[in-house]
């Protein structure tokens, strides 16, 4: 029941699991935080609290810290455009508000861009000296302005040496007292995927030789590939389709439970973003590497937008692979995914990449920045992505982009979605998201895709978090990445 409140408005009623909350837009000066929205935030409800600011921010349009913190919300869910965005219309509204430059650097370093971070940050330390938190995120952020200028200063154009090249994996040396997986005469068998997985499973690590091994011989199979990998499924033929997997060890080994281990007649498509977030990166992305060198022709990987340096940089897998092996190995692994495809057509009917369609119809100018970055819109046309980096697009373009190529439809990922998957632009794109709890907060599902050869038509699946060893999230990734900020 909504009552009248003198001086209040009724904004809107929620139901929660045992009563109803109701969002109240007091007239006070300065407005407080609304109540809905502190249950929107400790529930991590972020995409309903963006909702309700911008319902409030259409209501209050001067206010700076509904902007600031719809910009968290945004930070939350990934959109660095557009807490960008909003970042910076609160110190436009009110330059001495602090959270605003917190926040605005925050954006800036989640879109690489170090320099105009720092600048916040030094506005931050200036004004609050005793903060740790914002002096910790200065130095930080500093440390890396000066690593980029220092690589700048001393890059040649030289075509760069591979590690492998100094590497002497032959003669290195497996200790007597390491009990684990091998491999067999130097190759990858299932005997060896099998006591791997369960290896991983009790968080015990590989052996360098063995990780070194694994990832000379799949760079070797990987730029042996084109950019576009074609693949036909016979009538009777399935493949599964996976989404992000971001470090979620444990949920990959539900995936292979639920659905079977890849197999010559249990094919699978991984869509990008092995690593990253998770904190169990190393052991999802040296377990999808074997079986690709396993299954070569029948296990697909694909590029994403966080198998690139200056995302491990700042979400964690750099850091995990120096703590679990060395500087050199994140060198190797950094090489690697340059070889990675970036899309696969499936039957010359279905086109599976892991962002989505081009910013720009016919010629393409910066076609891999969109295949890994760019985000379906309701609306037709295109506008500016809310990650800013890319573009998104609307059913209209969808539509031409499949007529002009005969397509039947588009399978994406790199969007966290509550059903694990989404079906957008009339049946037209479809996204695949496959970490359940993303981030152990999102209280997403995962799901997978079933396509069959005889009608490729898509058939979901869904599922949910398993539990995993007390290691958080983002473990290892840049403090200037932790969301917990002021």
């Amino acid at each position: 029941v909504v009552r009248q409140y003198s001086h209040h408005e009724v904004f809107t009623v929620r139901a929660g699991s045992n009563c109803f909350s109701a969002f109240l837009w007091i007239y006070e000066s300065p407005p407080r935080n609304p109540p809905l929205l502190d249950i929107c935030f400790s529930d991590k409800d972020y995409e309903n609290a963006i909702k309700y600011y911008t319902e409030a921010l259409d209501l209050n349009p001067s206010n700076a810290i509904y902007y600031s913190n719809r910009s968290l919300a945004y930070l939350r869910t990934e959109c660095y455009g557009y807490a960008l965005a909003d970042a910076t219309k609160a110190l436009e509204i009110d330059k001495n508000y602090i959270k605003g430059y917190y926040r605005r650097a925050t954006s800036n370093m989640a879109l690489g861009k170090f320099k105009a971070a720092l600048k916040d940050y030094e506005t931050v330390v200036r004004v609050r000296p005793n903060d740790k938190d914002a002096r910790m995120k200065y130095q930080e952020c500093n440390k890396i302005v000066k690593q980029k200028a220092f690589e700048r200063a001393i890059a040649s154009d030289e075509t760069k040496k591979s590690v492998v090249d100094s590497l002497d994996i032959e003669n290195m040396t497996i200790e007597d007292d390491y009990v684990g997986p091998k491999l067999e005469d130097g190759k990858v068998t299932l005997k060896f995927m099998k006591d791997m997985m369960e290896w991983f499973k009790d968080q015990k690590k590989l052996h360098r030789k063995c990780a070194y091994q694994i990832l000379v011989q799949v760079k070797d199979v990987l730029s042996k590939l084109p950019s576009l990998v074609e693949i036909t499924l016979k009538e009777t033929e399935k493949i599964t389709i996976c989404g992000d997997t971001h470090g979620q060890y444990y949920d990959l080994l539900n995936i292979f439970k639920l659905n079977g281990l890849p197999s010559e007649t249990n094919p699978y498509l991984f869509n990008g973003d092995f690593v990253d977030r998770g904190s169990f990166s190393v052991e999802v992305i040296l377990t999808l590497f074997s079986f690709k060198l396993l299954y070569p022709d029948n296990f697909h990987l694909l590029r994403g937008n966080h198998e690139t340096d200056n995302m491990n940089q700042m979400y964690g897998f750099e850091g995990e692979v120096k703590a679990k092996y060395t500087a050199q190995m994140f060198q190797l692994f950094s090489e690697v995914f340059q070889w990675l495809p970036l899309a696969q057509c499936i039957n010359n009917k279905v086109l599976v990449m892991h962002g989505g369609l081009f910013s720009e119809d016919g010629h393409h100018q910066c076609p891999m920045c969109d295949l890994l970055w760019s985000d379906p819109q309701p609306q037709n046309g295109r506008s500016i992505s809310k990650r800013g980096v890319s573009c998104q697009f609307g059913p209209d373009v969808t539509e031409r982009f499949l007529e002009q190529n005969k397509l039947d439809y588009v399978v994406r990922s790199h969007e966290v979605k509550a059903d694990g998957y989404e079906v957008t632009h009339s049946g037209k794109c479809i996204t695949v998201f496959s970490a359940p709890n993303y981030c152990d907060q999102m209280g997403n599902k995962g799901a997978y895709i079933h396509l069959r050869g005889s009608d490729l038509k898509p058939e979901f699946h869904q599922f949910t978090a398993v539990p995993h060893p007390n290691v958080k999230p983002m473990a290892y990734a840049n403090t200037l990445m932790q969301l917990g900020m002021m």
